[in-house]
């Protein structure tokens, strides 16, 4: 379901009062660097979405910024009972602010898993050019995480500023935004279930670092996932200059590169995981013959060369 916006003949527009305070965040963030003439904007209603949303059409309104549209996009998953209600809600304040509105209906089945895929449904739904409100505070809680699950280098890195716009704000921010706007967040219950790790980062974890550190983590957090996606960067575009197929080439290269250059040729929706990589260069190394890497495939050596079979 989608609906143009009822407000200003299609203009964006932002509240009036604030707009100062709001101009001033909006140079804290990167919009500047998104060169699109409509901003797409994954919006659930929360306080971090619905403040993308009216910063999002501000920006808009200003001179030279290039953005003539800006949409938001509701995902009703069809897991709560009041989806309906909250797409009405998100609804209203695109009519406001005078942005348009698509919403997609899902009909997820509650069993395992459902808050990953729940995710990747909404990704889907998205596109892969909407923006998401993720924060400092969602970056900070992701770095944790992914070291919690094993992650190395590209783990600290983290999420990525391209369609984050506002994650260098925290989440005070996005409440005073939502207050500037008069808009009340949807709030969502999962983000207090203890039975969801990025719950417990948020609510445990996190503030007993603050408290052993005595400081806020989350600045020191998301500074480190910048200096870790600086590095990942560089390494990325070293590691473009070796032939993964080569297993003379994977021998002599430095290891840290060896690894990222299998890790990419490997890669499909997700990366290998670490073993997998270890072993496709005991492949090159001449340890193995050939080696299973997921998903039905494997790679075998033949006359020095890897081939990716399956």
């Amino acid at each position: 379901m989608s609906r143009q916006p009822e407000a200003c003949d299609g203009e964006p527009t932002a509240p009036a009062a604030g707009a100062d305070e709001l101009d001033q965040l909006i140079d804290r963030c990167t919009f500047g660097e998104i060169e699109r003439r409509e901003l797409v904007c994954g919006v659930s209603g929360g306080a971090d979405s619905a403040a993308l949303l009216v910063l999002a059409c501000r920006f808009a309104q200003r001179s030279g910024s290039g953005v003539t549209a800006v949409t938001a996009v509701h995902v009703d998953h069809g897991i709560r009972a009041d989806g309906a209600v909250e797409a009405e809600r998100v609804g209203a304040l695109c009519d406001q602010l005078g942005a348009s509105l698509r919403v997609e209906r899902l009909g997820l089945a509650p069993g395992a898993n459902l808050q990953a895929r729940a995710r990747e449904a909404r990704n889907a739904a998205l596109g892969p050019e909407a923006l998401v409100g993720h924060t400092a505070d969602d970056q900070a809680e992701t770095v944790l995480l992914q070291l919690l699950r094993g992650g190395a280098l590209d783990a600290l890195a983290a999420m990525r500023a391209d369609r984050r716009p506002l994650l260098v704000l925290r989440r005070a921010d996005t409440d005073r935004i939502c207050e500037i706007a008069g808009y009340e967040p949807i709030r969502d219950p999962s983000n207090a279930d203890p039975r969801f790790w990025r719950s417990r980062v948020r609510h445990e974890l996190i503030p007993l670092l603050c408290d052993i550190s005595g400081r806020d983590v989350v600045p020191l957090l998301a500074r480190a996932a910048g200096l870790a996606a600086t590095d990942a960067d560089l390494l990325d575009v070293l590691a473009a200059d070796i032939d993964p197929t080569s297993a003379a080439e994977l021998r002599t290269a430095p290891l840290a590169l060896a690894r990222r250059a299998v890790r990419a040729w490997l890669r499909t929706d997700h990366p290998p995981d670490a073993a997998t990589v270890e072993r496709v260069l005991e492949v090159a190394r001449h340890t193995h013959r050939a080696t299973e890497v997921g998903g039905g495939r494997r790679v075998t050596r033949s006359a020095d060369q890897l081939r990716l079979e399956g």
